[in-house]
């Protein structure tokens, strides 16, 4: 097996003095694999991504990524100052350089051709996002991390997005870390889904993962792949977090 493209080992993540985000996170993400991130509001998803992009600093363990690592990342949203005059083109081209062709090439990739003369501030939420994503794309990544990438899309255009997603994917051969609340669409397309609550609850397929107990209980029974934004309190007596599978899981006091 090739050499992982990020290793965590143990880490915890703490802004200022208020108690860890995250803590106790083991997670290697190998060449070419799909990885989802779920987990209700405030379970640190964006900061787990963040943290193993080295976006934000560590306060414990270790995170390591392969050398000369190429990474695209779409974040979860992007405020552009709408008096801004910044062409997509431009933007596209911000700290890189980019021939005419070159961005005509991947706008045509991610379905928006001819929108290089367009504003940022004139695009839909699905123009948007896609531009976004032709920026993430233009340094060939080897690793595609999106940050709930289809916040503000409807139900087809984010079915529309995550079918991008998975053709990009085959093209590139690059790897896919995704933060994302729509479960539905993700689960079935990932080789495996991170159930995260301040720490990893559960991991495995996606088929392993809905069927745990964590799982239910962080994200209800029948609810059609829709997300119930509530919190869920472990015992953490019985928790060796990051150490459980969808096949191992352990008691948590529901």
């Amino acid at each position: 097996m090739s050499d992982p493209l990020i290793r965590m080992a143990r880490v915890a993540v703490a802004y200022g003095g208020a108690p860890p985000v995250l803590h106790d996170i083991d997670f290697v993400l190998q060449p070419g694999e799909i990885v989802t991130i779920v987990g209700p509001n405030g379970s640190g998803k964006s900061t787990f991504l963040k943290a193993a992009l080295g976006m934000v600093a560590v306060s414990g363990g270790r995170v390591t990524r392969s050398k000369r690592l190429r990474i695209g990342y779409v974040p979860q949203r992007l405020h552009l100052d709408a008096s801004l005059p910044l062409t997509v083109a431009r933007f596209l081209t911000l700290g890189r350089r980019l021939t005419r062709a070159e961005i005509a090439a991947l706008l045509a990739r991610v379905g928006v051709p001819g929108l290089a003369g367009r504003h940022m501030a004139t695009l839909s939420g699905g123009q948007f996002q896609r531009v976004l994503l032709a920026r993430a794309l233009a340094g060939k990544p080897q690793l595609l991390a999106l940050d709930e990438p289809t916040q503000g899309l409807d139900q087809p255009g984010i079915a529309a997005f995550y079918r991008l997603i998975e053709d990009v994917r085959q093209e590139l051969g690059c790897a896919i870390l995704l933060v994302s609340h729509d479960l539905h669409v993700v689960m079935s397309a990932s080789d495996r889904v991170l159930c995260l609550n301040g720490h990893i609850c559960c991991q495995g397929t996606p088929s392993a993962v809905s069927a745990s107990p964590e799982y239910r209980a962080l994200f209800g029974l029948g609810t059609g792949g829709a997300l119930a934004l509530y919190r869920h309190e472990h015992d953490h007596g019985h928790d060796h977090p990051g150490h459980a599978t969808a096949h191992e899981t352990h008691s948590h006091d529901h």
